[in-house]
């Protein structure tokens, strides 16, 4: 059985130091939407060249913690996504049945989770200044489909969310239940799914995992957001259940940058963005061809291509980035792959 409180409990991160990054409980998806990261700010040369070995490490290791996540950039699909999920909002607020969800699909690296949890994490910043004493309310979840996901799996993400005391013996309409219970205590606005494609609809245990969360999305009164790689070839929308799912969501979909205005403008948001005593503006927007090139486009190679780039200027004391430095870099392996078929 699952014994389900009337309010979830609240206190401190109960799995450890690492709970905080992981966005799948509440403890981290909160670390997620209060931190507000801002970038160190340069030390004057003369200054920076006169510290001290231990204050010198300790201004190198903030730099190397900004640079390893850098900024979120505003991609066109980052707020496309944004302004889809709260029309949805709105559209379900008074809706008993039948309510319309919203979908992010496209190839591996295009930004889907980033669009996703960036879309959760501005929903869940206006209801905190909306209801600012409303300590007990829980506006999202998010949580990630496992790998041939069964029913009980995909409630027990539901439930380690909320880290809900589940049974050994606890079945899963126990388990939905509570989750269902806590949910509308708690008034859950969202429903981030993620890693959708794990979930393959021409198997029984994938098509069953589906009615899952349809089930779940019936019984909790909040709009549900999913998203995974190419949605559309996970036989998803076939069949009866996806002509289902199809009428009542919407899609978004990513791909790969262009070599146009975008593409530059997310290189020089990101190069405004570098804390490195001698790295020379407009060094990589000079280069947007060639990171074009060893990209394929995906903003999520960009961002490891230059954040690695980054770090390593600061653990060797170079403090730039240059065509060199980017050409030693070692990204993910698709970027040095063919280019990969459109979506």
């Amino acid at each position: 059985m699952v014994n389900r409180p009337a309010r979830p409990d609240r206190g401190d991160d109960p799995a450890g130091e690492h709970e905080h990054l992981q966005l799948t409980t509440l403890a981290g998806w909160r670390g997620f939407v209060t931190e507000m990261p801002t970038a160190p700010n340069l030390l004057p040369d003369t200054i920076w060249t006169g510290l001290d070995e231990d204050k010198r490490d300790c201004y190198d290791d903030d730099r190397i913690a900004h640079h390893s996540r850098l900024l979120v950039v505003q991609t066109p699909t980052i707020r496309q996504v944004i302004t889809s999920g709260r029309r949805l909002i709105q559209l379900n607020r008074n809706a008993h049945y039948g309510r319309c969800g919203l979908m992010v699909s496209g190839p591996a690296r295009t930004g889907k989770t980033t669009a996703l949890t960036q879309l959760g994490k501005t929903v869940e910043v206006i209801h905190r200044r909306r209801h600012p004493h409303a300590t007990g309310d829980i506006p999202v979840i998010y949580i990630t489909v496992p790998p041939a996901a069964t029913p009980k799996m995909i409630a027990m993400e539901f439930a380690r969310f909320f880290d809900l005391p589940i049974s050994r013996r606890a079945n899963i309409t126990d388990i939905a239940d509570a989750v269902c219970g806590v949910s509308r205590d708690a008034r859950v606005t969202l429903v981030a799914v993620d890693e959708l494609h794990n979930l393959d609809t021409r198997t029984r245990a994938g098509a069953e995992a589906s009615d899952t969360l349809k089930y779940l999305s019936e019984r909790v009164p909040a709009t549900f957001a999913y998203a995974g790689i190419s949605l559309e070839r996970t036989g998803l929308l076939s069949g009866t259940r996806g002509e289902q799912i199809a009428g009542r969501f919407g899609m978004v979909r990513t791909s790969a940058f262009g070599q146009d205005q975008q593409w530059a403008t997310l290189i020089a948001a990101l190069e405004g963005s570098l804390r490195l005593h001698r790295h020379q503006p407009g060094t990589l927007t000079k280069l947007d061809n060639y990171l074009h090139r060893r990209t394929h486009g995906m903003i999520g190679s960009l961002l490891w291509l230059i954040r690695s780039a980054a770090i390593d200027a600061v653990l060797d004391g170079t403090e730039k980035i240059t065509k060199k430095t980017l050409d030693s870099v070692d990204a993910d392996i698709a970027s040095g792959s063919p280019r990969p078929p459109a979506a």
